[in-house]
C-alpha cells in the first residue's frame, strides 16, 4: 500500500496549521521559531487561513490560535488504524488538503485504467458533488470526504443496491464509536436524530455490460463551522452536536474497514446480504412519504425495500416499487 499527500494551494500551509492544530495560543515568535521563518513571513502565512474558513483568532499581546483546534487527517494515522483485511485490499491512500472533488478526481483515474482499490480523503472540497447535481459543502476538516474507485466484472445490474449497503457499512462504522440514533434514508443517505449526517453518490464508468468501474462517494459531517453550514439546502447534523470528540483518524479507518471488504464481496454477496440490516435502520419505515421527481409526484407509506434495494411504496392497499435516480423521498406533510 502506498499513501501520500497530494499537492494543493494549502499543502504549503501544512506546517502552520500542525502547530495551532492544538487550538493553544502561540506567539508570531514561537511560530516563527519552530517554522524557520520570520515573524512577518509567520503573519503572511496566517493571513491566508482566512480564505479556507479557517477562524483564527488574535489574543492581544500573547499570539493566535484557531478556537477549537483541529483534529486534522494523517495517512499515517489512518494506516496504523486498519484492519488486516482493509489494509491489503487498499492498494493507495491519499490525502488531499484541497481537491475540486475526490469522486471527480477518482473518475479521471478509473477512466485511465487505475483507481483500483484507491482511497482519496480530502480536507477541503471547492466542488464537492451530491446526488442529483446538488453541491456538497466541504470546509477544511469539518467532515470526513472520502471516494473509493473499485473495478468490477459482469457488468453493472451486479451493483444493485450498492448505495444501501454502503449506509449500512457506515453505519456500522459509526456504531463502533456510539454514535446514537443512526437510521438509513433512501437511497443513500445517513440520518442522525430525524437530520442528515452523511451522504454516499455512486458515480460509474467503463462498459456497463461487462467491465465496469464505480466510485464510491461518501461525505460526512463532523464539525461544520457556522458560516459554511449556512449554504446547506436540508435538515443536517454533525458528530460533533451528538458524539463529540471522535478522531476523524479513527473514523476513517473505521470506514474503510467497512467499506473495503463490503466492495470486494458484493459481486458475490449483492444487496441481500444487508437488506435485514438496512431495514432495521429505515428512517421512514411504515411513516407517510411523499417521492417526487421532475415531473411527478406518489403519495403513500413506505414499506421497506426490495432484494435489489428498491423502494417498495404502499399507495391504498397496492404496493409500488420505485428503484433510484432522479427522485427524491420525503416525509409526507
Amino acid at each position: 500500500m502506498q499513501s501520500s499527500n497530494s499537492n494543493s494551494p494549502l499543502e504549503a500551509l501544512r506546517p502552520v496549521l500542525n502547530l495551532l492544530a492544538d487550538g493553544e495560543v502561540h506567539s508570531g515568535e514561537a511560530l516563527g521559531a519552530a517554522l524557520g521563518v520570520s515573524r512577518a513571513a509567520v503573519w503572511k502565512q496566517l493571513q491566508k487561513l482566512e480564505r479556507y474558513g479557517l477562524g483564527l483568532e488574535s489574543v492581544k499581546g500573547r499570539g493566535y490560535r484557531l478556537p477549537g483546534g483541529l483534529n486534522l487527517l494523517a495517512p499515517a494515522a489512518i494506516e496504523a488504524a486498519l484492519q488486516p483485511e482493509a489494509r491489503d485490499l487498499l492498494q493507495q491512500l491519499i490525502l488531499c488538503d484541497e481537491v475540486d472533488s475526490t469522486n471527480a478526481q477518482l473518475l479521471i483515474r478509473m477512466e485511465q485504467g487505475g483507481g483500483h482499490g484507491v482511497a482519496m480523503f480530502a480536507e477541503r472540497q471547492t466542488a464537492g458533488r451530491g446526488r442529483r447535481g446538488r453541491t456538497w459543502v466541504s470546509p477544511f476538516s469539518g467532515g470526513i470526504n472520502l471516494s473509493i474507485g473499485w473495478q468490477f466484472s459482469g457488468g453493472v445490474q451486479l451493483l444493485e443496491g450498492l448505495s444501501l449497503a454502503v449506509g449500512v457499512a457506515l453505519a456500522r462504522a459509526l456504531a463502533e464509536f456510539d454514535v446514537p440514533d443512526v437510521r438509513l434514508k433512501w437511497p443513500n443517505d445517513v440520518w442522525c436524530r430525524e437530520r442528515k449526517l452523511a451522504g454516499v453518490l455512486l458515480e460509474l464508468s467503463g462498459d456497463l455490460t461487462d467491465r465496469c468501474a464505480v466510485v464510491v462517494g461518501v461525505g460526512l459531517n463532523v464539525g461544520l463551522r457556522g458560516d459554511s453550514a449556512a449554504a446547506i439546502d436540508q435538515p443536517w447534523i454533525d458528530l460533533q452536536s451528538v458524539r463529540p470528540g471522535i478522531d476523524r483518524n479513527q473514523l476513517a479507518a473505521a470506514m474503510l474497514n467497512r467499506l473495503l471488504p463490503l466492495l470486494r464481496d458484493y459481486p458475490e454477496r449483492g444487496f441481500g446480504a444487508y437488506r435485514e440490516a438496512w431495514l432495521a435502520l429505515d428512517q421512514f419505515a411504515g411513516r407517510p412519504v411523499r417521492l417526487q421527481s421532475a415531473s411527478r409526484a406518489w403519495v403513500g407509506t413506505a414499506a421497506g425495500v426490495d432484494m435489489s434495494g428498491a423502494l417498495i411504496l404502499d399507495m391504498d392497499g397496492e404496493q409500488q416499487v420505485f428503484h433510484g435516480g432522479e427522485v427524491s423521498l420525503r416525509e409526507a406533510p
